[in-house]
């Protein structure tokens, strides 16, 4: 047999079963005196997320076999761990709250008597429609017993003492026994007992 043959440098042997070769630049498994090269990914755990360890394929298996994410939480914890998981762990906001408007009331600046928008009514263009709004947003009363108070011939402002007032003034006025039993204006009568009984359910009479 001739060993100097150029076949010699040809032959490559490579590693028994039994035998892991390990790279000098590869990581090393990160159980506690494992030499072994650390393939194999898994997670840190709760407040870790994103970090890993690198273990080989043994230790990941023992690893991954008591591996519990909800380790050490209570009850409470969970439960909102729990209420968290049906929105996907993303930001809410309350109806009609989107994240611009509440960085701008965290931020307390206010404009023209309302929570300041992306832009600032420098030349009072948008006046009007503001104080339309307030004026709408003071209101104390709803449609249906503003028009009851028109009815009464009243207002807004009117309280409760001049709504009952008002109130017993018309049924006098309209009423057949104090007009000789006359019926005409009996239908007048019972738009003002309807709208008397409107605003007491309303909680204005």
């Amino acid at each position: 047999m001739n060993f100097s043959s150029r076949l010699f440098d040809r032959i490559r042997i490579g590693p028994s079963e039994a035998e892991e070769v390990v790279e000098a630049d590869a990581r090393l498994c990160d159980h506690p005196g494992c030499t072994k090269a650390g393939e194999f990914r898994a997670p840190m755990g709760r407040g870790k997320e994103g970090k890993f360890f690198q273990f080989c394929l043994e230790h990941v298996k023992a690893y991954n076999a008591t591996y519990n994410y909800f380790a050490g939480m209570n009850d409470e914890a969970l439960a909102a761990y729990a209420k968290q998981e049906e929105i996907g762990h993303r930001p809410t906001w309350k109806l009609g709250v989107n994240a611009s408007a509440a960085r701008m009331a965290q931020r307390g600046r206010v404009t023209g008597g309302q929570d300041s928008a992306e832009v600032e009514d420098a030349f009072g263009l948008f006046r009007g429609r503001v104080r339309r709004e307030q004026e709408r947003a003071e209101s104390r009363v709803g449609a249906v017993a503003r028009k009851a108070l028109e009815t009464l011939d009243l207002d807004d402002t009117a309280d409760r003492a001049a709504i009952k007032a008002r109130y017993k003034e018309l049924v006098k006025r309209f009423h057949p026994d104090a007009n000789g039993g006359d019926r005409s204006r009996e239908g007048r009568l019972q738009e003002i007992l309807k709208a008397y009984q409107t605003l007491k359910s309303s909680g204005l009479a």
